[in-house]
């Protein structure tokens, strides 16, 4: 049921941290032959590889559309559900609702506008429709209350909370003119601080370089526990990376979080930088409304971009020497959980990585 005339803040209910625990998981299956090469086969076969690696810890559901839900259900080991819904891509991070809980463990949704990443403007894909509208389904079948805002523009991988107070976002996507350039910064401060019930925002300057999300900042980093964040890091000075991190490193090491905690930052070195090979850029149909993969384009390739799951790690490989050292880290930082590696150039090929893919439903523990 839609919840009007309140939002979080005033019935007490906050957006819990990722590393909190879970009730379930949720993906979409990838198809569109215009974003996904090859017919999406290949993308399909990571998707499913993420699938399995979070099914070990919690339940999965995979969305899929009704042409491909044979297709996906033969593909997916049983303990995995596919259910059919209708999509325009695969990014439900971005687009399934932001879920709140409460002290008693009831659990209510946020369904926030979405329009692409920048809509008509410097969107990545059109339309959307079908993708606004997953957050109020998902709502609605598991029955959860829900809070929706007609107007706001804002995707899951925009802002990383630490469910204790604190926000972590980058201006450079949620100032961005193609989601919400007719309010100002305070404005969308008060928006936030309303429907994700957060006393602060920390906003970095900048995303990932030449992210086509317009520098979401799960590229940049990701919430460990409340105090303690992993870093996209790069000590080569010739990458236009090193400077982004650098200035985001030093923001945060002279920042509190809500509750007035020093942070603790760890820098994950990414991998070398990437870019997509001619062969890749071909197996995409260029139709008109979807942005264009050319051969030469730099992927966002970055360790942070990882699912906490319940008891487990869910990360990205790239067949890079700096592999090793991103699983060594996370051993290192989550010793109570499993470290799973799972090659996601295939996803990074569609514009995003695996935090992007999965979105999980909070439960009280």
């Amino acid at each position: 049921m839609k919840i009007k005339n309140s939002n979080p803040k005033k019935d007490n209910f906050r957006v819990p941290g990722e590393f909190e625990f879970h009730k379930e998981a949720y993906m979409i299956w990838p198809e569109r032959a215009d974003n996904w090469r090859n017919g999406g086969k290949p993308a399909q076969h990571a998707y499913a590889e993420v699938a399995k690696a979070i099914a070990q810890f919690e339940p999965v559901t995979m969305l899929v559309s009704a042409k491909q839900y044979k297709n996906a259900r033969q593909f997916l080991p049983e303990s995995i559900r596919v259910m059919e819904m209708s999509n325009n891509d695969a990014w439900i991070k971005d687009y399934g609702p932001v879920y709140t809980i409460n002290e008693a463990g009831e659990v209510r949704g946020v369904d926030w506008r979405f329009n692409a990443w920048g809509g008509l403007l410097d969107g990545l894909y059109f339309p959307w429709d079908q993708d606004d509208l997953i957050a109020e389904k998902l709502c609605e079948f598991n029955r959860i209350d829900y809070y929706s805002l007609e107007s706001f523009i804002l995707e899951g991988c925009s802002i990383h909370l630490d469910g204790d107070g604190t926000l972590y976002t980058t201006e450079e996507v949620l100032l961005s003119e193609g989601r919400n350039g007719q309010y100002s910064k305070s404005e969308i401060e008060a928006v936030l601080k309303a429907y994700c019930n957060v006393e602060k925002i920390i906003w970095l300057k900048q995303g990932f370089f030449l992210d086509e999300t317009n520098g979401d900042i799960d590229n940049m980093l990701n919430v460990v526990r409340p105090g303690e964040l992993v870093l996209t890091w790069t000590d080569d000075p010739e990458d236009p990376q090193y400077e982004i991190s650098r200035a985001a490193y030093e923001q945060l090491k002279n920042e509190t979080d809500a509750k007035g905690r020093k942070l603790i930052i760890h820098k994950m070195l990414m991998p070398e930088p990437m870019y997509i090979t001619t062969e890749e850029s071909q197996g995409v149909d260029p139709v008109n409304g979807m942005l264009p993969r050319f051969p030469g384009d730099r992927l966002t390739a970055t360790y942070v971009s990882y699912y906490s799951a319940n008891g487990g790690i869910v990360f990205p490989l790239f067949n890079d020497k700096n592999d090793l050292a991103a699983e060594s880290l996370l051993k290192k930082i989550y010793p109570e959980r499993k470290i799973v590696g799972v090659n996601a150039r295939e996803i990074l090929l569609g514009g995003g990585n695996i935090h992007c893919i999965a979105q999980s439903i909070p439960e009280k523990a």
